[in-house]
């Protein structure tokens, strides 16, 4: 059984009637007592990291997420959920993440940007990844859907199972152990979201 996190930040139904569509149970929890009864967890996400964690903080959600991840158990964080796993975050001054990975969340630099392009990030653009039981049965680059202005920059580069280019190279998918994380939204990405959708419930 497979637990969607009930924080009040993301799109909890488009993320569920995904699951449903490659023919995976879920249930959206709002209790944290009750997440350790599930066989894997999802953490959505749309909206700004400082509200989302305070939302968390809010839940006693927090150390429930934290003690799923210890357990070896398989979490997915997508979009501003991929962003909470990371230990802190610039976006409108500076806030501590989960810690599940190592490094930080920060804005695009559009000053490295070759061309002026407009932030958010929004639209579909290429994820090149790594071999990972994620992207099974995926092209190594494949397009997706994305929406974010800021982008995960991990500390340890084996941490990183997928980039995008947007201005520049950025990590758009992350691993570490049974925690991952995709910044582009699988529920709207058609046949490849669903493909690594799929994927997850068979970890």
């Amino acid at each position: 059984m497979i637990g969607i996190v009930d924080y009040n930040m993301g799109n909890l139904a488009s993320v569920q009637n995904a699951f449903a569509k490659v023919g995976a149970k879920t249930v959206v929890e709002s209790d944290p007592e009750k997440f350790k009864d599930y066989d894997k967890l999802i953490l959505p996400g749309v909206g700004a990291f400082g509200d989302a964690m305070e939302h968390l903080r809010e839940r006693n959600m927090i150390d429930a997420i934290r003690e799923f991840a210890l357990s070896g158990r398989p979490i997915l964080g997508i979009c501003l959920g991929m962003q909470l796993l990371f230990e802190s975050s610039q976006e409108f001054g500076s806030h501590e993440g989960l810690g599940l990975i190592k490094g930080e969340v920060v804005a695009f630099d559009t000053s490295k940007f070759n061309e002026p392009l407009k932030v958010p990030h929004m639209g579909w653009n290429r994820m090149f990844t790594k071999e990972h039981p994620l992207f099974e049965g995926l092209d190594e680059e494949h397009y997706l859907y994305f929406v974010h202005s800021y982008h995960a920059v991990c500390q340890n580069e084996d941490d990183v199972i997928g980039k995008t280019v947007y201005g520049y190279e950025f990590a758009s998918a992350v691993a570490h152990k049974n925690v991952m994380g995709i910044q582009p939204h699988p529920e709207k990405s058609h046949k490849n979201g669903l493909k690594i959708l799929e994927n997850f419930t068979r970890l």
